[in-house]
């Protein structure tokens, strides 16, 4: 589990594939305290670190993760959002995030409202659920969505996270990954229960 405060970026230094997998070499500032076996969100998605040196950690994307996230599109010296997972004694800054991607969404448009900036975006593939000022992930990051529309959502960045994430990086056009509130699928998901056991 993890909660969408972002704790560091890190650099990817070396991609190398693996029959259907990606093998992802990192750098980061906090390498030297990971483990072999430890969660961490790259941007938003969940991976095991798989090997790990003095200077650089290394995570594997299974095809599933491929096809479902961004990090098919992932090159060397790419920026990277990175978060460990959560302390059961540490305060819930962001919200509960899994580091499972729901969708793919596409930034159609970047506003500089003076002082902070406005992202819009148009989901691509699959179709999270969205609830006006609800919390939603955008490649690892923890954020309020407003102006939801069927298929549409903004963001607001305020200039610290603008300045320590790569979300400054994201250009339009862009794909991100998006992982919508835990709480609100489960709901979602009971509803379509009580539904289907309404028909039975």
């Amino acid at each position: 589990m993890f909660t969408g405060i972002i704790e560091s970026t890190g650099k990817i230094i070396a991609i190398s594939k693996e029959g259907s997998n990606l093998r992802i070499r990192m750098q980061s500032n906090f390498t030297h305290e990971l483990k072999v076996d430890q969660s961490v969100a790259h941007s938003g998605i969940c991976l095991t670190v798989a090997n790990i040196s003095e200077e650089w950690y290394e995570v594997v994307a299974i095809d599933e993760t491929i096809q479902k996230t961004t990090i098919g599109g992932w090159q060397k010296n790419d920026t990277i959002n990175l978060e460990r997972g959560m302390s059961l004694n540490a305060r819930l800054d962001g919200h509960i995030v899994q580091g499972h991607v729901d969708a793919q969404a596409k930034c159609i448009s970047i506003e500089e409202k003076q002082g902070s900036y406005r992202l819009n975006f148009q989901f691509t593939k699959g179709l999270p659920l969205l609830i006006e000022k609800g919390s939603i992930t955008i490649d690892g990051i923890s954020l309020t969505c407003f102006n939801c529309r069927e298929d549409l959502f903004s963001v607001e960045i305020i200039p610290y996270t603008w300045d320590l994430t790569n979300i400054c990086a994201i250009k339009t056009g862009q794909l991100v990954n998006i992982e919508s509130d835990l709480i609100g699928r489960y709901f979602q998901a009971y509803l379509k229960q009580q539904e289907w056991l309404k028909g039975q």
